[in-house]
């Protein structure tokens, strides 16, 4: 019986003998895939898209010419706006009212007068063609952007490409006063040229200049597949993006898009759509030690109390956004008859949206931190265009979809990223917050001061900031 069993056994060991290495590397090649797969970078698909008027033609190739353009006015639109502004009607405020019912009408009414009788929209189309302007058709629209390059490069030195995207209810014309500081720091003494860029600025879809799409659908996706695009047909390979407001949510789905494209993001204004049991514990724990879920005494500071500051106070400011993410057209006919009802709609924005405590004022602070030419400017920028309808339904078609099940919410951020937290923002999120999604974050700033327009307001703080993120990104 025993010899019997010796071949038995050693038909076993040899079944082991193939058995268990071919288990061993199974299990092994499972482990690499797993481990692999974990740092395997994702990304949003770039897709395709068409947003011109009817069918996308069949035949054909779009023309990817990069046009000349040119701001101009008339006679007529200026005689058009004067006489809408002298049969502006208007409500008296409240007393002691402020601005804690929106635009003060006594003000108001200053800033009309000033508007009538003495902005010079001539002098300001002017101002504004110093920069080069173009445009170019992607996807069926005409894209509107300006380019500067520097005029003088020191020798040995790399010119960065930097796009900077705005947000509502700004426009290109935010980045007018940052511009020099980054294509000529040096004779703004702000270094010692060793970082140069070359700056570009388009105005999103259906913002100024840009054309509005003629299809439902165009989100935050397709304009960054769009800005992708319009780098591209500029010959960049690599390039640097920043942006706050929409322009934040934009450039970071430009970072989830093309990673490779993207040198490094620099944002003035952070979207964390996620929540959950983390966050609520974060938020729970905060206030008492806030070491232990990784906050600052800053950001104590400017995130508490949370009730007040995290909600009553984005409430109170986020009445427009309801409007806009649900019925737009609604609204805006109003706003794009009457030159009156859109200054005070957008100029409301940058009296309490630059610092809270402006509210308390009867001239909502305006001209403490703007020049009415600046602030009127922007707004002719939509008056002249018709575009605030326009720019309000960006609105809808990103907030009406559940942030949780669009695809950029399932990507995080693995370029290089530096964050710049002003003060005065809407909303103050924490770095340890913000790692969530933006797993690569090189810098992190508090600004000493400055509110939600920081390139308007701010201009040298965030070139500042700006160059010292892509420098130490450089140094990587």
């Amino acid at each position: 019986q025993t010899i019997l069993c010796l071949p038995r056994s050693f038909e076993y060991s040899q079944k082991n003998a193939v058995l268990v290495p071919v288990a061993v590397l199974g299990v092994g090649g499972m482990l690499v895939y797993w481990l692999r797969s974990r740092h395997k970078i994702k990304t949003i698909e770039m897709g395709d898209g068409w947003w011109g008027s009817g069918e996308r033609p069949l035949k054909g190739k779009e023309d990817e010419s990069i046009r000349p353009f040119k701001i101009e006015t008339s006679d007529k639109e200026i005689e058009d706006l004067h006489c809408r502004l002298e049969q502006a009607r208007y409500t008296p405020p409240l007393e002691g009212a402020t601005f804690h019912y929106g635009f003060n009408s006594s003000y108001l009414q200053k800033v009309v007068a000033y508007w009538r009788n003495q902005f010079d929209w001539r002098k300001q189309v002017e101002a504004l063609n110093k920069y080069p302007h173009f445009q170019t058709t992607i996807e069926g629209i005409d894209i509107h952007f300006i380019h500067v390059k520097p005029s003088y490069v020191p020798h040995g030195r790399a010119v960065q490409p930097l796009l900077m995207v705005h947000g509502w209810p700004s426009s290109f014309y935010e980045f007018y006063k940052i511009i020099p500081l980054l294509t000529e720091p040096a004779r703004h003494n702000l270094n010692e040229g060793d970082v140069v860029f070359e700056v570009i600025c388009p105005s999103i879809p259906g913002y100024g200049f840009s054309e509005a799409p003629h299809q439902k659908g165009f989100d935050t996706i397709a304009t960054a597949r769009i800005f992708h695009k319009l780098m591209n047909r500029l010959g960049f390979k690599e390039y640097y993006l920043q942006g706050g407001d929409w322009g934040s949510r934009i450039i970071t789905n430009m970072a989830q898009m093309l990673p490779q494209s993207v040198k490094g993001l620099h944002l003035n204004f952070v979207f964390v759509s996620r929540q959950g049991l983390r966050r609520m514990i974060s938020v729970m724990l905060g206030a008492y030690v806030p070491w232990l879920v990784g906050l600052t005494r800053e950001d104590v500071r400017r995130t508490y109390p949370f009730i007040q500051k995290n909600i009553y106070e984005l409430l109170r400011e986020s009445g427009y956004l309801h409007i806009q993410a649900t019925k737009p057209d609604t609204a805006g006919c109003g706003l794009n008859d009457s030159p009156v009802g859109l200054a005070a709609y957008i100029l409301e924005k940058f009296s309490t949206w630059t610092d809270k405590s402006f509210l308390h004022k009867d001239d909502g602070g305006l001209e403490s931190k703007y020049s009415l030419d600046e602030l009127l400017t922007n707004v002719m920028i939509y008056w002249v265009t018709s575009s605030i309808v326009s720019s309000m339904r960006f609105y809808k078609e990103n907030i009406s979809k559940d942030p949780g099940l669009t695809a950029d919410a399932r990507v995080g951020v693995d370029v290089p990223t530096g964050i710049a937290a002003f003060p005065q923002e809407l909303v103050h999120t924490p770095r340890a917050w913000a790692k969530e999604i933006f797993k690569n974050i090189i810098t992190y700033s508090y600004m000493p001061r400055g509110g939600h327009f920081a390139a308007f307001e701010e201009p040298k703080l965030l070139a500042q900031d700006i160059m010292r993120f892509v420098r130490k990104v450089e140094q990587l």
